[in-house]
């Protein structure tokens, strides 16, 4: 049984890390939050310790490392604000832990490289949360596209709405600086994807950023993808609205949708599992998405110009 402390406890993806780390048979012994509405953690881990600040938290995960009594932090499972990621990361490896981070890993892809320093010193990983590279809807469309004749591209419209209410532009998420923008912030993991699934990146065009969307092109090896992002519920189709969801997923590939709305609930478990058997991805796995988050933060917006994504000349006018 393996240890864990959980820094950002009470945000939205904390559950699913409580969960996985009950599922796979292993122990929660602290956590932080600055917020203190964190009732979730009775579900899972009732004895485990809890702080809302940093310094105590610290000073608590020093003690439990130098007491040697079976209680010292293994694994420190990170689900704090994006910005927040790279120190909250080298805190783990300075305290002897490894880091398992949510995404994205960081920001900037510079700051790879610096993780990559931190990890060779302290001899401690780093893993991350590529959840849909374990996707079984995913991984056959890998081996699908593996199979396919080489010179071969493949044409795709990725399209995700997932509403937000005012809320989110009062929150960290609605600040650039903290997370990226919304490209980064409900992005990263399809961008991962995609060079998963297709290769390396080709070309890169943004056709329109904002604070509430984003649409691009993306070429990859085997593909070419039109992309559109959006936290507007307005972006939503007609028929999304009319059945009262908030959330819109697509892939579609030529005439084809694939089809992976389904198979999220236990993909965390999965990438606790993974990593706790000697597998889990690492900082190189992410550095491509993260390049390309950051070539879309910077990139200067086309407008309606060249291949768009078709939702952007209803949600967008030139």
């Amino acid at each position: 049984m393996k240890n864990f402390a959980l820094i950002g406890v009470g945000g939205f993806i904390a559950p699913r890390h409580l969960k996985a780390i009950k599922d796979t048979g292993n122990a929660l012994v602290a956590a932080l939050d600055p917020n203190d509405s964190v009732g979730i953690i009775d579900s899972f881990f009732p004895d485990a310790d809890f702080f809302t600040e940093f310094e105590r938290f610290d000073r608590h995960t020093d003690k439990l490392r130098r007491a040697n009594t079976g209680r010292q932090i293994d694994y420190v499972s990170i689900c704090s604000p994006n910005y927040l990621h790279d120190a909250h990361i080298r805190f783990a490896l300075r305290s002897g832990s490894n880091a398992l981070c949510e995404k994205p890993i960081v920001l900037n892809a510079r700051n790879i490289e610096g993780l990559l320093e931190v990890e060779r010193e302290s001899g401690n990983r780093i893993y991350t949360v590529l959840q849909l590279r374990l996707h079984p809807a995913i991984l056959a469309l890998k081996e699908r596209v593996a199979k396919a004749p080489k010179n071969k591209k493949f044409d795709l419209d990725l399209t995700y709405i997932t509403s937000r209410g005012h809320w989110y532009f009062q929150s960290w998420k609605g600040d650039n600086a903290k997370s990226g923008g919304v490209a980064t912030n409900i992005g990263v993991h399809f961008y991962d994807m995609l060079h998963f699934v297709f290769g390396n990146v080709v070309e890169n065009k943004v056709h329109h950023r904002s604070p509430t969307k984003a649409a691009g092109y993306l070429e990859y090896d085997r593909a070419r993808v039109r992309w559109f992002l959006s936290v507007d519920c307005n972006d939503l189709p007609i028929e999304t609205r009319a059945k009262n969801q908030r959330t819109y997923r697509s892939i579609r590939m030529g005439d084809e949708e694939i089809e992976f709305s389904d198979g999220f609930s236990d993909l965390h478990t999965r990438i606790y599992e993974d990593m706790l058997s000697g597998g889990g991805f690492g900082l190189e796995e992410n550095r491509v998405a993260i390049e390309t988050v950051g070539e879309i933060r910077e990139a200067a917006p086309l407008g309606l110009q060249g291949d768009y994504h078709p939702f952007l000349r209803e949600t967008v006018r030139a």
